[in-house]
């Protein structure tokens, strides 16, 4: 269920309860691909990591798992944690008893703001690792794709670990998981700019694609978050 909140950039406290927790449960009962937590996650679309106990204090990163009812329903699926080509491919089940950590590295958050004053208000109110979308600027460079997409923030949130996207739009902000590529919580927030930096601030001029360019009056920030 999302919860709305009047707001303003300002609002510590009426603003204080929108990321989630990172809490930790464990499977409750598992069959194939749907499962049920012991605890369910603050959230639906809420994505965890399975962690499963081999003995003698040897432990890994199984599997990745979403919350997709308050219940605590919730279903695998295939995300890697790190890619590389020389660490072996873990094919353990999950099984009743892994441990579950909801919110995976949510701490890590990337936010994409229309300009640089809104960047640092926000930035500045709360205790997290901000990735800066720089990197995320460059790394859409790279991959040759001129704007956001859930797609593109979940192979960037892999490559740089990155545990949650703050999206600001015309009027709300929304936090996306990109395991889950779902949106988990959404407030109104005011005092915005009416236009914003295409596609989203960073410190570079432009982002260099691959792609054709855009017809430049779709270039628009808040058009382009919405659509997220």
């Amino acid at each position: 269920m999302r919860k709305f909140a009047l707001i303003t950039l300002f609002s510590i406290p009426l603003f204080s309860g929108f990321f989630p927790s990172t809490v930790q449960t464990s499977v409750a009962d598992a069959d194939q691909k749907q499962l049920k937590l012991k605890q369910a996650l603050p959230l639906n679309g809420m994505s965890g990591v399975v962690i499963h106990n081999y003995g003698k204090s040897a432990q890994a990163i199984t599997s990745y798992v979403i919350q997709t009812n308050q219940d605590g329903s919730a279903k695998s699926i295939k995300h890697s944690v790190i890619d590389h080509e020389q660490l072996p491919t873990i094919k353990t089940p999950i099984t009743r008893g892994d441990k579950v950590i909801g919110g995976y590295m949510y701490q890590n958050v990337l936010l994409l703001a229309p300009d640089a004053e809104t960047y640092a208000k926000i930035t500045k109110q709360y205790n997290k690792n901000w990735i800066h979308p720089d990197l995320y600027a460059l790394f859409l460079s790279v991959e040759g794709d001129k704007v956001p997409s859930r797609e593109n923030l979940s192979e960037f949130a892999k490559a740089y670990q990155v545990g949650l996207v703050f999206i600001v739009r015309n009027g709300t902000a929304v936090l996306l998981d990109p395991v889950s590529k779902k949106i988990i919580n959404e407030q109104k927030l005011d005092n915005l700019p009416k236009t914003g930096k295409f596609p989203f601030f960073s410190r570079f001029e432009k982002i260099e694609s691959g792609w054709f360019d855009f017809n430049e009056d779709e270039n628009d920030y808040y058009k382009t978050m919405e659509q997220l």
